[in-house]
């Protein structure tokens, strides 16, 4: 690799971190816009144009406000908690590919940062040691309410990655590979997976509410139960850290279900864009609908978080285990025998 390879890799890095960061920051903003027009309300409408700049305003209060750690807390490790928490979710977009490559002065720039061949085991890993960021940080607190919080946490993400799992075995078999770059091209043009895998899929998005506290699987921080759940003693951007790799998992989250199973960057008719607009404009265009799909996602997890009513923690334990587990080997099973007689 070159100096200007690693060059083009430090600027994607950057960009993509960013970009991260940028979504997580106005999907606050919608959140609040999407949740006031289910409500019949306005939403945010002060700080700015149709209230545009609100998240910076957030994020001004965010800074500003005094830091707290309380006196029998943990110190190091409640710093730890949040920082590992926004950590694991930023390193999760290293192995998502954003499009085909490009060419730019000369130089071919692959749309994504490693194309490693166990990329979705590199998924499962980060997923796995984002909830220690959300127990850290409750065990921490040394408050029980933050410490009910962190146990729902990993008790919850214990149960839904192991239907999660087995929901993307089946897929697995269909694709025969771990690698999302040739998973996403498999999938050329319209032949996406979700028309294999539609149970596949349901499973996988269910689980995907549950992996990132999103209502209503959001027992972790179940207000009306333990004021705020594991964050219920943070403040200042300790808090905001935790609020942010909530929507940054988010923002991951869809990104990878918009890969694995809706085709990613490809669309139909890509070939003759390919053939008729030249090397560069074709894969932007896949850019864009990739986006397209992931704020779909995002939209959806907004409308179920404002639509359905949070689960009792018997109920979801009931779904993961005697649901969802069931259900994912049931897949398993049709997808070896389709692919055994068709």
């Amino acid at each position: 690799m070159g100096t200007a390879d690693i060059i083009i890799k430090f600027i994607l890095i950057v960009v993509i971190f960013a970009i991260s960061l940028l979504i997580a920051m106005y999907s606050t903003y919608a959140e609040r816009k999407v949740a006031a027009f289910l409500q019949d309300r306005i939403g945010p409408d002060r700080a700015g144009p149709w209230g545009i700049f609100q998240p910076l305003a957030d994020g001004g209060k965010m800074f500003l406000k005094e830091e707290i750690i309380p006196t029998n807390a943990n110190a190091f490790l409640f710093i730890a908690g949040p920082s590992l928490a926004i950590l694991t979710a930023c390193i999760g977009s290293a192995v998502i590919p954003w499009g085909q490559k490009i060419v730019i002065a000369g130089h071919t720039v692959d749309l994504q940062v490693t194309d490693i061949n166990v990329g979705v085991l590199y998924i499962f890993g980060v997923v796995s040691l984002g909830v220690y960021g959300v127990m850290i940080g409750g065990w921490a607190s040394n408050n029980k309410y933050s410490l009910l919080g962190a146990i729902r946490a990993a008790s919850q993400n214990i149960s839904y990655e192991i239907s999660m799992g087995l929901s993307i075995i089946a897929l697995l078999m269909v694709t025969g590979t771990l690698s999302l770059r040739q998973i996403a091209e498999q999938q050329h043009s319209w032949h996406w997976n979700v028309l294999y895998q539609p149970l596949g899929f349901l499973l996988f998005i269910v689980c995907a509410f549950a992996e990132t506290n999103r209502a209503p699987f959001d027992l972790p921080e179940c207000e009306t139960e333990l004021v705020g759940g594991y964050h219920t003693e943070y403040s200042s951007m300790k808090l905001g850290f935790y609020l942010f790799a909530e929507y940054i998992n988010m923002f991951v989250s869809s990104a990878v279900m918009a890969t694995l199973y809706w085709g990613g960057y490809n669309y139909p008719g890509m070939d003759w864009m390919a053939a008729n607009t030249g090397p560069t404009i074709a894969p932007l265009i896949g850019v864009a609908v990739l986006f397209i799909k992931i704020f779909a996602f995002i939209f959806f997890f907004m409308w179920v978080r404002w639509t359905i009513p949070r689960f009792r923690y018997d109920q979801l334990m009931d779904l993961g285990w005697k649901g969802l587990i069931p259900l994912a080997i049931a897949n398993i099973i049709l997808t070896g025998l389709f692919i055994t007689f068709k």
